[in-house]
């Protein structure tokens, strides 16, 4: 029975990857500091091979257990959350990271870095290959995020070449379904929440900006078969299928069967204008591609949030908490 660590295991991606793992037969040990995630994303997990650990990894920390799969998943992930904690996002990515690969080194684990499309900044090619190096504004409001994936996937690569350690990197792009925080600031959990509550949906600019949403089962699954490989430059995992904010405002109304009008606000600085992977690698590579369109994917996100905390919905005219 193969042993993984998870990093971030209490978060939105990191919950549903424990699950997938604990399903394939992992014993899986969780560790999170719940500055971001969550233990009512991981309450219902019954299993014996699941293990919660509350630990901070921006300090030094130890696994007794062999370890053969290492997840490293933890970072403050949306604008609101790296606007919040700008050190201490910078500090995962460098510190977290270089603690949790230090334990991987130690235990002789493969380990998966879960780094993100923002390591394209504002890209300059379409669609975005692992071969692009980026359009970053280092000193921007999301340059505490972008240079904190950036630094940490180098930091893999040094580990790769110089210790020895068996690492991969995933560039993780747009990701929704069950368990995202309904006031995180991302795009559908926003759209859900204003609309389900009959409130005006707000896009940001005139919502022409694209960007690519995957559903969390697929993205997942692409985590899982990077992980597995012996693959170790970085891998785009994503869905190609692209659309506008705007689109995706417009659907997130309809299959709510909100009464919400869409309202238009200025663009956030730095805003990425497009945001598509190019996911060749990960098809010739891993034999992997999205399974579930993002269409029904966002069905299946509006029927968990009708009934999740914190998505409020409107019964006969009055506003109420599920």
């Amino acid at each position: 029975m193969p042993t993984t660590l998870v990093t971030g295991g209490a978060g939105f991606l990191g919950s549903h990857l424990c699950e997938h793992l604990l399903g394939k037969g992992h014993h899986v040990i969780c560790v999170d500091n719940l500055e971001t995630g969550s233990l009512h994303n991981i309450s219902h997990i019954r299993e014996e091979r699941f293990d919660f650990r509350m630990i901070d990894i921006t300090s030094h920390y130890e696994v007794e257990e062999s370890i053969d799969f290492v997840y490293h998943m933890a970072s403050p992930a949306s604008p609101i959350d790296y606007a919040r904690l700008p050190l201490h996002t910078m500090r995962v990515g460098a510190y977290g990271t270089h603690n949790t690969l230090g334990l991987s080194k130690a235990k002789r684990a493969r380990f998966l870095i879960a780094s993100t499309s923002e390591v394209y900044g504002d890209p300059l090619v379409h669609p975005q290959p692992e071969t692009y190096w980026g359009n970053v504004n280092p000193i921007g409001p999301r340059g505490v995020y972008d240079e904190a994936k950036r630094y940490a996937e180098a930091l893999t690569m040094a580990y790769l070449r110089q210790q020895g350690v068996d690492t991969c990197i995933a560039r993780i792009f747009n990701t929704f379904g069950a368990r995202m925080r309904p006031h995180d600031g991302r795009a559908i959990p926003t759209f859900l929440r204003q609309a389900l509550e009959s409130k005006p949906v707000t896009v940001f600019g005139d919502g022409s900006q694209t960007r690519s949403f995957c559903y969390v089962d697929d993205l997942i699954r692409g985590l899982v078969a990077l992980n597995e490989s012996g693959v170790h430059d970085p891998v785009n995992i994503g869905n190609p299928s692209e659309m506008s904010l705007l689109e995706m405002a417009e659907a997130c109304v309809e299959l709510t069967g909100s009464t919400s009008e869409i309202v238009f606000e200025a663009l956030p600085e730095d805003d990425p204008k497009i945001r598509q992977p190019d996911i060749t690698r990960a098809r010739e590579l891993l034999g992997w591609e999205p399974e579930i369109p993002t269409e029904e994917g966002l069905k299946r996100t509006v029927e968990w949030a009708k009934t999740a905390t914190g998505y409020a919905r409107r019964v006969e005219g009055a506003t109420v908490k599920p």
